[in-house]
């Protein structure tokens, strides 16, 4: 029997209940506890709709020089992913949950593929905004087919979805694409808009193409889903996949996307920057505007990564510059302890503030996206102002620096090419074993395979209740504008 601290003895012996955490701990010694049911996710199989498709054989990396299959090798159908892993035990034992826990099936080779490789001709396409990585993707595709699986028809699609009906497909090859990876944005070029979908499948069809991988946004799954629905309802022997592509991080479900670190990176040299221009100036400011349309987890975790930043701003919480707890008196106290202050704010964030006039709240991009005006412009604009207005005879400086086209455009890093690597594999893995209309990433640090739809319509914003934000408002020492503006209404 253990021994008993004081508190505790005493707490026995008064005849008292001990507290909570030995409860539980009690409970756990002596008694096992189980989940909630599991629901799995179904994956779109080519076999759901063609009735009469039967494997093509074993897997190829039997006899793979490199590779040798062993028990726990291939994955099957009962190797599931659990969406969520960390819970909370009641006092009693039992796990405070949602009613269920959803799973998807795991990535990986199977024992059994549904394409011969002298019949399969694979399409690659990059689509939307560059992004740190896709180079690496393209070649590990391009890789893996030929080296695991011995494809030797394998096809670039240039300039993104409208490369398909527009311009004539280009033969890749491992020698081709051998030095991609150490290059930046899409060697196979890309472009916004241009989804015509009849046009498209029309294109697939004739071109006889029968994988076809698909790199992109949140938009671009969006296409993809459709691409895999008319592909299904024309019955057509295609496997589809979505390899999400977002340096904002904004794909919902998976843990991150490719090319993201490797922005996060980049931006903090952004912000380092920005302080020493800052703390080289009197009362100068230091402005740096980083990518997240919707979601801020580029400045957040670059905020976090510097420790030099006085203010992060994302679009998931809002801020007023005006008035008690606002930027503006904020920023004038850091100048006044500190004679400088660094500001790191996404392009998503104060767009309600911006003035706009009644064509710029219509205007949309090729995507469909409502145009964002330059909150960084915006804001050095107004801290001038305020200057001028509050501090007319003092001097002042503000450092404006967007690195957006910069972080895009460079190489992954070392840790995305590894990244980038497995996302591509699971994918080939995925496709040759007979699975459609899916996307592969890690969740919970395990690579999967989850429903295009579903990552389509999910998104992925920073939670501003959790440790992670409040710890950002802890290095920065910023204000809770939400609670400020409730505050001083």
């Amino acid at each position: 029997m253990a021994n008993l601290s004081q508190p505790e003895a005493t707490n026995l012996a008064a005849g008292q209940n001990p507290p909570p955490e030995q409860q539980l701990q009690d409970h756990l010694d002596d008694h096992a506890f189980s989940f909630s049911p599991i629901t799995l996710k179904k994956l779109p199989h080519l076999s759901d709709y063609l009735q009469d498709l039967r494997p093509a054989g074993p897997n190829p990396l039997d006899h793979n020089p490199f590779f040798h299959p062993s028990d726990g090798f291939y994955v099957n159908t009962s190797d599931i992913v659990l969406r969520q892993v960390a819970c909370r035990l009641s006092p009693s034992g039992t796990i405070a949950s949602p009613s269920h826990h959803l799973a998807y099936i795991r990535a990986g080779p199977r024992k059994q593929i549904f394409f011969d490789h002298c019949a399969t001709r694979a399409a690659i396409v990059t689509c939307g905004g560059l992004c740190p990585g896709m180079n690496t993707v393209i070649r590990e595709l391009v890789v893996g087919l030929w080296d695991l699986y011995g494809v030797r028809q394998i096809y670039g699609i240039k300039a993104g979805y409208r490369g398909f009906y527009s311009i004539h497909p280009i033969e890749l090859n491992p020698k081709m694409v051998h030095n991609w990876h150490r290059r930046g944005g899409t060697v196979l070029e890309t472009s916004r808009g241009g989804f015509d979908l009849t046009k498209i499948v029309d294109a697939i069809e004739n071109h006889g193409f029968n994988q076809v991988y698909i790199i992109g946004g949140d938009g671009t799954m969006r296409g993809a889903v459709k691409i895999f629905e008319e592909v299904r309802r024309r019955k057509l022997k295609v496997g589809v996949t979505g390899i999400p592509k977002t340096v904002d991080n904004d794909v919902g479900i998976i843990d991150r996307s490719f090319g993201f670190q490797t922005a996060v990176e980049m931006a903090e040299q952004a912000i380092h920057a920005a302080h020493v221009e800052a703390e080289s100036a009197v009362n100068g400011i230091g402005l740096v505007k980083l990518m997240g349309r919707s979601t801020g987890h580029i400045a957040l975790h670059a905020t976090l990564s510097s420790r030099d930043v006085d203010c992060c701003l994302i679009p998931e919480t809002e801020f007023y510059l005006e008035g008690k707890g606002g930027l503006l008196e904020f920023l004038e106290q850091r100048l006044k302890e500190r004679g400088h202050a660094v500001v790191v704010v996404a392009e998503g964030a104060g767009q309600d503030l911006i003035p706009r006039t009644t064509a710029q709240k219509e205007e949309r991009d090729e995507s469909g996206n409502m145009v964002f005006l330059d909150v960084g412009a915006w804001l050095k604009t107004e801290l001038k102002k305020w200057w001028d207005r509050e501090h007319p005879h003092e001097l002042f400086t503000v450092k404006y620096i967007d690195p957006t086209y910069m972080i895009r455009a460079v190489p992954a890093n070392a840790t995305d090419n590894l990244y980038c690597t497995l996302v591509a594999h699971s994918a080939i893995h995925g496709l040759m074993a007979g699975y459609s209309g899916f996307v592969t990433g890690p969740i919970n640090a395990n690579h999967a395979y989850i429903p295009l739809a579903d990552v389509a319509q999910a998104r992925n914003e920073v939670n501003i209740k959790d440790h992670k934000w409040e710890w950002v408002r802890s290095i920065t020492n910023q204000p809770d504008f939400v609670k400020s503006k409730q505050n001083s209404a």
